[in-house]
């Protein structure tokens, strides 16, 4: 049974997934990377190393990645700055219910830590969290399983009894090869026909995730 849930960041319990791709539309011009914002797809939920191959392959050798990233976190910090950080919907009753019933709660997002301390500090998210791993304290990111294990070992509980909640097939498939109940609730990319049969449940929104537990605490209470 469930102990302990795992979430991802970006895209997940912040919509920061969408305002990144339109500041990358932003700036692609100026960097010459037409329709930059179609990758996406292959880089969300990973470090900045991998997304750094994928616009190379794309764009050539020699384009200028560590420039182009840091007009990005520019703009993104503006944004934020003036916006504030956008919250998924239905994150804070999930996290309430989540405290008042008992789970241990644990985030696991391939951001750098600084960064995931900022949002969870502006949105008021930390006091809810009992570890927070970040990609910047492991060595091999999504879709290996490496955050999802630190994660697991950081809050003591085994990966079998912890639930990981995801947005993207590169973290799905990371939180599965941890050995964790993955439930995807997809933002940018939906779930194709080999992921789907690993995943534990595929939900429309956080929200949806509270009866996904209910349910099986009621199976467990049912067979006890």
């Amino acid at each position: 049974m469930t102990k302990t849930v795992v979430f991802d960041m970006d895209g997940l319990m912040f919509d920061t997934e969408r305002m990144t791709a339109r500041i990358w539309e932003e700036i692609g011009a100026d960097f010459g990377a037409r329709d930059v914002s179609a990758l996406m797809p292959q880089v969300i939920g990973t470090k900045s190393d991998l997304i750094r191959r994928v616009f190379r392959e794309r764009y050539g050798a020699d384009f200028p990645f560590e420039r182009f990233m840091a007009r990005s976190r520019e703009k993104t910090d503006a944004f934020v700055a003036a916006n504030g950080v956008p919250v998924k919907p239905g994150l804070f009753a999930l996290l309430r219910y989540l405290r008042e019933n008992g789970f241990t709660v644990a985030a696991a997002s391939s951001t750098e830590r600084a960064r995931v301390l900022r949002y969870f500090r502006a949105t008021g998210a930390e006091p809810y969290f009992s570890a927070i791993i970040c990609g910047d304290m492991v060595k091999r990111s999504k879709p290996d399983p490496d955050i999802y294990l630190v994660a697991a070992r950081e809050t003591g509980t085994p990966p079998t009894d912890c639930m990981a909640l995801e947005d993207s097939p590169q973290g799905c498939l990371s939180a599965c090869r941890a050995g964790m109940k993955t439930v995807m609730v997809p933002d940018l990319v939906q779930p194709d026909a080999r992921l789907r049969p690993l995943l534990y449940a595929c939900v429309p929104s956080l929200t949806d995730v509270i009866p996904l537990l209910k349910k099986e605490r009621g199976a467990a209470g049912a067979e006890a």
